[in-house]
């Protein structure tokens, strides 16, 4: 018998969480009662061998082995103790996650700490959480440890390693120590370093993600169980929200196998995860839009040799703006191997929502949504014909979502807190179980975006509380299109444009990252171009041309552009451009120059 989403999840639950709520731990341990040596999870190391050597657990072991983590974890902390993961990708890390939970503290998924960016965000978030104990591996313990003496803090957390602990001894008593009364309600949190190096952590309950994850299997499958052989294909990080939902918790809470790599893995050769797509039984993934193109330049032919893409169930695009180009790539790019394009599936969410809230199916027979740039940047919704706008602009490419149901969905004035009517742009609000109840510790000034009130709701409207997503966005002919975000809009000579428009033109020349920025000159914003290249044969061509199609496609002078080596645009943990971290940068001027 193999259990399905939905009404099931009820029947498997043994415990709940102190508000009442079925918990993903409840779940994973039904799964070991009814299938214990069925695969749960594998995991493939490319690190050691280029060929991968995989390592798998049975629902069973996982199950014995989390309430062996937990037992540990519970005579260092207890109950809404934070307990950090600093640890590789891979099985240890899913039971450091897991085992957090069941010793009732809550979990903190984090990449390794390195120099710059990445130390920082961590030693940040260290600080903000105070941890009483931090789970790391015995391969990168020394440098976890070398860590966590640095950051100098009153309380020390324990650093425990987790594969050198004995997770499958058969002991009766740790079962019974890792077992809380109640476990509390706050799961996780879910650091995201946003558009700025503060880290914020968003408080996510076991209630936000069982409901979340239902709102989710609801929009994609409209409440009918996967097929039995479904595999949930993944190599997102795990401290990502999409990486951490899709490779972690949906194999539980869906009961379907996982199969896993690094990120690392799916960088250094994208074709493994291609492959994975095709050598695994209806397969379900998810990816950011950056990665489509990098799989699709990077897979070859001889890469799919003998492989057949015509059973993957479907992949989500998703963690930034997806772009029609990219997929239409993707699509046209794996058509022989019979990829086809309803198994592409646009999506949007945030961390603030657990991670999803709307998505939909790619048809590349539908019209294509083209809109009126211009009138986009004055907040109105002009559909037209491809080419030019009817304001000296551009044509805006947008996908289409689907509007869900639930979570509730609303384009709302920022100003004014109404209802926008349709074909107005507006921000995206969003009100269901899914929404987190806040930031971590952060003052009532800094949880804004929380507990939002509609003024004058219209019929069948809650009038609050509701998620303000920072997020653009209109609803055209019963569609959601996503525009941008509202502290990215660039406001150049008194008119908006959405830097995605023009780092969508610049692609169109380079295939490197672009940053699209304003920066005061002389009393006036003036835009700027950052642009990721290869080591360049012709500057002042490439100047020359990228400088020209801003200008025809847009209006727009730039005042600069600025060549630089790739990797060295900042990003969020989903590969969002971090374009205020950008202006600092630039502020400062310390790009490294192509130009010098």
């Amino acid at each position: 018998m193999t259990p399905r989403q939905g009404s099931t999840l009820t029947q498997l639950t043994t415990a709940s969480t102190t508000t009442g709520t079925p918990s993903i731990l409840s779940i994973l341990h039904g799964r070991a009662s009814l299938r214990p040596d069925d695969i749960g999870f594998t995991f493939t190391d490319y690190e050691r061998d280029p060929d991968g050597v995989r390592h798998s657990l049975t629902w069973s072991q996982l199950a014995r082995r989390t309430r062996a983590v937990a037992a540990e974890l519970r005579r260092h902390g207890g109950t809404g103790d934070r307990a950090l993961i600093l640890a590789p990708q891979g099985l240890d890390y899913i039971l450091a996650f897991l085992g957090s939970m069941q010793a009732g503290l809550v979990a903190v998924p984090l990449p390794l700490p390195h120099r710059g960016s990445g130390h920082d965000r961590v030693a940040a978030v260290l600080a903000d959480t105070e941890p009483a104990v931090v789970l790391t591996t015995s391969a990168v313990v020394a440098d976890v440890r070398d860590f966590v003496d640095s950051a100098g803090s009153a309380h020390p957390p324990t650093v425990v390693e987790i594969d050198a602990l004995d997770l499958d001894a058969a002991d009766s008593a740790a079962d019974s120590a890792a077992e809380p009364a109640e476990l509390p309600s706050l799961a996780y949190l879910q650091y995201s370093s946003g558009s700025t190096r503060v880290p914020t952590g968003v408080m996510v309950s076991h209630r936000n993600l069982t409901v979340n994850f239902d709102q989710l299997m609801r929009s994609f499958f409209a409440g009918t169980p996967l097929p039995a052989e479904t595999t949930l294909v993944s190599w997102l990080p795990f401290y990502h929200d999409m990486g951490l939902v899709l490779g972690v918790c949906a194999p539980i809470l869906c009961g379907h196998r996982a199969e896993l790599m690094s990120p690392v893995a799916f960088l250094e050769r994208p074709a493994r995860w291609v492959r994975a797509l095709a050598q695994n039984p209806r397969a379900w993934s998810s990816a950011p839009n950056f990665a489509f193109d990098l799989a699709a330049r990077k897979t070859s032919d001889d890469d799919l040799a003998g492989l057949d893409l015509g059973g993957v169930l479907g992949i989500i695009s998703g963690a930034e703006r997806v772009e029609p180009a990219t997929l239409h790539r993707f699509v046209d790019r794996f058509a022989h191997f019979n990829f086809a394009d309803h198994m592409m599936r646009p999506s949007y969410g945030l961390a603030e929502a657990t991670v999803f809230v709307a998505a939909s199916i790619w048809d590349e027979n539908a019209p294509a949504a083209h809109f009126d740039s211009a009138e986009l940047g004055a907040g109105r919704v002009r559909p037209c014909p491809p080419g030019r706008g009817a304001a000296a602009g551009t044509v805006t490419k947008l996908v289409r979502y689907d509007v869900p149901e639930s979570p509730s969905l609303r384009i709302v004035d920022g100003d004014t807190g109404q209802e926008c009517l349709a074909d107005q742009v507006g921000e995206i609000w969003v009100h269901g179980e899914n929404v987190a109840d806040g930031y971590w510790r952060k003052p009532p000034a800094e949880q804004s975006g929380f507990g939002a009130t509609l003024s004058d709701p219209s019929p069948g409207t809650a009038a609050g509380p509701w998620l303000r997503t920072g997020d653009l966005g209109f609803v055209h002919a019963g569609g959601l299109f996503i525009v941008g975000r509202i502290k990215d809009v660039l406001i150049i000579r008194g008119r908006n444009y959405y830097p995605e428009d023009i780092e969508t033109t610049v692609q169109t020349l380079v295939a490197g990252r672009v940053a699209a920025i304003s920066v005061p000159v002389q009393g006036t914003e003036e835009l700027v171009a950052v642009v990721e290249l290869k080591k360049p044969d012709d500057l002042d061509a490439i100047r020359s041309e990228v400088t020209a199609v801003i200008a025809n496609a847009h209006g727009l002078s730039v005042a600069d552009l600025v060549p630089v080596p790739a990797g060295s645009i900042p990003t969020t943990t989903s590969g969002k451009i971090r374009r205020a971290a950008c202006v600092e940068l630039y502020r400062r001027r310390e790009f490294d120059r192509w130009d010098g």
